[in-house]
């Protein structure tokens, strides 16, 4: 199989060029794409922020950063041909002058480095500078297609419900082909997450299955140990819904769900995973409050040690009432999955961090089992791992040695480290080759964007609607509040707790 080609040579512009994404992610991916060949000899960074800093002051600060962040050893020689190939910018963003100056160093960077007029521009900045970055990109002529390519990276929030996401599309539209915006979630560049697509459409033995014939049901967890740390004036803002359902989460539904595209090019696969959500009916008002619960962490302990409630967070308001976990009951009205429900929860200060899609399967029929010892039968389970643990475990039954007929339960796991052994990964690696190749496959379109927040809004609505009153109503270091367990209970169902790999 021929060896991935290198991404295109291109300037990369970073608005927020100082801030943590920038030293924690970006940076560490370019590192590892250099390191493994795939990136341009053809390349600059031009980092653009408030901070009075030169070229080579950057370099130093970006030096120490990269070196505290990276995830496994640094190869010298990669990375200071890249440190090399930093620069930076001060300037305020919403000064059309500042853009003028992009526009100069531009031209300056594309003749030393030979990059062909090709531009990235990323916006690792707060959603509300989106917009005014975005026209004054396109008044100082920066967003035009002349000698090369000219890209937006946008990074999640977009928006915060229908009408933002509607109007941040259109002041896009207004500057920018559809072709020119990567919509970014770093959940969708985890291996796992794009194995999903492989497995499923790849594997003969799988896909007969994959419906509301054999599924019994379908569980979605997005679980972290930590809490809000320094972005508790982001989250007041956002609340669980808003930060991780419109993007992460339903990128994992629509990919678990999705029908076959025609091919893997970024078109048709996004036009199946549209499909998938414009197939989930809303919850009427009187629904919200059976299907949907919010809550809030308070103290507790993880891992045995203290944690603050999520009030007691910085910048967080003392009667702050912002949900820190969400569970939801959806349904998808199509042929495959109608009668199926996807159970979908998320939230901070949980006692594990992980990431899993859980398959259920019917229970087989229990009449050849009477008059056995057997009980009861326990359900197969599919379980696609993406974080920790990268991997796939099917749970099935098998027989107890013995002279009686008794069952037990046995796991099989594929992990990715031990069939492929790891790399250093921020999980931008993918992305961000991606965006300097083009490839969009991995990227959100407008009109997801704007159906996953018709299927929300009126989540919101009524929470707004009807404040809660019990916040907060669940300990860190819990799974949440008891009503997300009721969710799952009113249908005969429990929320599967993670179990550590043996």
């Amino acid at each position: 199989m021929d060896a991935p080609r290198p991404a295109d040579p291109c300037v990369l512009v970073i608005f927020g060029g100082t801030g943590d994404l920038t030293r924690r992610k970006l940076l560490p991916a370019l590192l590892n794409l250099a390191e493994a060949r795939l990136l341009a000899d053809r390349f600059a960074v031009l980092a653009v922020s408030s901070h009075d800093l030169s070229d080579a002051a950057y370099r130093a600060e970006m030096d120490r950063s990269v070196r505290e962040h990276a995830a496994g050893p640094i190869e010298d020689a990669a990375w200071e041909g890249l440190l090399g190939n930093l620069h930076h910018l001060q300037g305020d963003l919403q000064d059309p002058a500042t853009y003028r100056a992009v526009a100069d160093r531009l031209r300056e960077l594309d003749a030393a480095h030979e990059t062909g007029g090709n531009a990235l521009f990323y916006l690792a900045v707060p959603p509300s500078l989106f917009v005014p970055i975005l026209q004054r990109l396109g008044e100082a002529g920066l967003l035009a297609e002349r000698d090369g390519w000219r890209r937006v990276v946008i990074e999640k929030p977009f928006g915060r419900d229908s009408a933002s996401a509607v109007a941040l599309n259109a002041a896009i539209r207004e500057v920018l082909a559809e072709t020119q915006v990567f919509r970014i979630d770093h959940y969708l560049g985890k291996e796992t997450v794009q194995n999903l697509l492989v497995f499923r459409f790849a594997n003969g033995i799988f896909e007969p299955i994959w419906n509301r014939r054999y599924v019994d049901h379908v569980q979605i967890t997005v679980a972290e140990e930590l809490g809000v740390e320094r972005r508790g004036r982001y989250y007041e803002e956002a609340g669980a819904l808003r930060d991780m359902v419109p993007n992460h989460l339903f990128q994992l539904l629509s990919i678990t769900a999705m029908e076959p595209p025609i091919s893997f090019e970024a078109d048709a696969v996004n036009d199946e995973k549209v499909k998938i959500l414009k197939a989930i009916p809303p919850l009427a008002p009187e629904e919200v409050f059976q299907h949907a619960v919010r809550g809030q962490y308070g103290p507790g302990a993880i891992d045995g040690k203290p944690a603050p409630g999520y009030r007691q967070e910085p910048d967080v308001a003392p009667d702050s009432p912002t949900p820190t976990f969400v569970a939801l009951k959806l349904g998808i009205d199509n042929w495959r999955w109608a009668g199926v429900p996807f159970y979908l929860r998320t939230g901070k200060r949980l006692p594990r961090r992980v990431t899993e899609i859980a398959i259920e399967f019917k229970r087989a029929p229990f009449e050849l089992f009477r008059g056995t010892s057997v009980e009861r039968l326990r359900a197969n389970l599919l379980v696609v791992r993406i974080q920790p643990d990268e991997g796939i475990a099917l749970r099935f039954g098998a027989k107890v040695p013995g002279p009686e007929v008794r069952l037990g339960n046995v796991q099989m796991e594929f992990c990715y480290a031990d069939y492929f052994g790891t790399e250093p990964a921020t999980g931008y690696e993918t992305l961000l080759y991606d965006c300097m190749t083009g490839d969009r496959t991995l990227f959100q379109r407008a009109d997801m964007v704007e159906v996953a927040w018709s299927i929300l809004t009126p989540v919101l609505d009524g929470w707004e609607a009807l404040p809660p009153r019990d916040f907060p109503d669940y300990a860190a270091g819990s799974w949440g509040p008891p009503e997300a367990d009721e969710l799952m209970a009113r249908d005969g169902r429990k929320w599967r707790m993670w179990e550590p790999k043996a």
